[in-house]
């Protein structure tokens, strides 16, 4: 697939033959890093607003707040944003999300320095850093299969995710803890430093990352209008468009038995992690807290999942190779319940720091498998709305959970939350029964057969092959 304009600079070419170990490029390099300080920033800011919103309330509803604002834009908004991640430049979407959450911490700052915020100015600086971040996350995970070849996708993406998952988990969190122990003002003042920075290191990535294909949404001819009227019937039409493009992302991943599976797990994976994430800090930090931690102590805590997930990230293309999917994915979804369930059990922070290590492994597992295949089978015209819709279902259940997380611990108390997310998690074995091997592989192999034609006949001789040919809607993927 070629971008636009451009048929050698920004998708390469897939070769089958390759080396594994080919340098994956400047490009690549460039997204690598932004990612990484992007993730510092989200891993402090996230850590952040719940602590300061604990040192504001002592409810575990109002504080369970914070997390469902900065995860309710996935419910709203995924969908649409799917779409114009298909039809604008994803390099530049990436940039104005970064900017758009500088700019809210930039706002928040002053108001922390003159002592006028609040649980509610919590909530909406939240709930725009939750919806800065759909554009951001769908935006990046669409981008990638344009700046390095599909056969190289697996090592990309646990790259990425082992500098994500440290900045995000490992160093973000300590970091937080420290800044919010020195005063919450710098606790906002540094992320928001942070996506600044991370738009002036992508800024230079050069070529134009928009879809191969213009996509539903066009109308040729539409853009000459210059009557009133007749500018209201072409915003009308995109209007439907815009509607007919979402349903097409929609059909494309539910009409596939493997990755509606897929999306459901995901979906129940991340609503058992949200609640027990809505209420952690109570149950960890504070005198009178179970566990009874300071501020960094806490953030140590959590950076054992990402010291779990970094290690992992860099042993899931072996393992890969050496037990199958299929097991890496048994695997998660078993330390995934025992990260969620041990607090129940204990308040050791061995133990626990324990469990959470394992937990990270089993996270960054399924996210480099699950992730790499839906990019593999996915037709670029469609992935923005692919990930979205995908999203939708598997992220969608993020504000659940948190939602669940409040109630839960308001009701029975906090150890009850981690013993009914530990059963959530074990429910998931049933998807197991549909994920197989060969049905990925069968996934994998129709999508080369539907590249394959056109790439041969269309090259133009600068060795990228022509845009893949739209897949009909019964013939879809998957991913996390």
């Amino acid at each position: 697939m070629t971008t636009d304009g451009d048929s050698g600079t920004d998708r390469p070419p897939t070769v089958p033959h390759a080396t594994a170990r080919e340098p994956l490029g400047r490009s690549y390099r460039l997204l690598w890093t932004a990612s990484g300080l992007s993730n510092l920033a989200d891993g402090v800011a996230k850590l952040a607003l719940p602590l300061a919103a604990a040192q504001l309330t002592r409810s575990p509803a109002a504080v369970a707040g914070v997390m469902l604002a900065l995860t309710l834009p996935w419910l709203l908004f995924a969908l649409p944003v799917g779409v114009f991640v298909d039809r604008l430049d994803r390099r530049r979407l990436m940039l104005g999300a970064n900017l758009l959450r500088g700019a809210l911490l930039a706002l928040l700052v002053p108001a922390v320095a003159l002592g006028l915020d609040s649980i509610w100015a919590l909530y909406a600086v939240a709930l725009g850093l939750g919806t800065a971040e759909t554009v951001y996350d769908t935006s990046a995970q669409s981008i990638l299969p344009r700046v390095v070849r599909r056969d190289q996708l697996s090592r990309a993406n646990g790259r990425l995710y082992a500098v994500e998952l440290s900045a995000n988990e490992f160093v973000g969190p300590p970091l937080a803890g420290f800044l919010v122990a020195a005063g919450v003002l710098a606790a906002f003042a540094a992320p928001g430093a942070l996506w600044v920075v991370a738009v002036l290191v992508l800024w230079p990535m050069r070529g134009s990352f928009r879809a191969g294909s213009a996509g539903a949404g066009t109308e040729p001819g539409a853009e000459s209008g210059t009557a009133g009227g007749r500018e209201g019937k072409v915003r009308k039409r995109r209007l439907a468009a815009v509607g007919t493009e979402i349903a097409e992302g929609l059909r494309f991943v539910w009409g596939n038995r493997l990755l509606r599976t897929f999306a459901m797990m995901t979906g129940g994976f991340n609503l058992a992690t949200s609640a027990v994430m809505a209420i952690i800090v109570l149950f960890a930090v504070g005198p009178g807290s179970p566990m009874g931690l300071s501020e960094p102590a806490f953030g140590v805590l959590l950076a054992t999942m990402a010291g779990g997930s970094v290690v992992g990230s860099f042993l899931v293309e072996g393992m890969e190779r050496r037990f199958g999917r299929v097991v890496l994915i048994f695997g998660s979804v078993l330390t995934g319940a025992l990260m969620v369930g041990t607090p129940a059990l204990t308040t050791d922070p061995f133990v626990i720091g324990t469990a959470f290590a394992l937990g990270g492994v089993g996270i960054v597992a399924w996210n480099i498998v699950v992730v790499s295949l839906r990019q593999r089978i996915t037709p670029d015209r469609l992935l923005g709305r692919v990930n979205s819709a995908y999203r939708l279902v598997a992220w969608g259940t993020r504000p659940l959970g948190a939602l669940l997380g409040g109630l839960v611990a308001e009701v029975w108390g906090l150890r009850a939350v981690f013993a009914v997310t530990a059963v959530v998690m074990l429910s998931l074995l049933t998807g197991m029964t549909v994920v197989r091997e060969r049905a990925m592989e069968d996934a994998e192999r129709k999508a080369a057969e539907r590249e394959r034609p056109r790439g041969e006949e269309s090259n133009d001789g600068t060795g990228v092959p022509a845009p893949a040919a739209p897949a009909s809607p019964g013939d879809h993927h998957a991913q996390p």
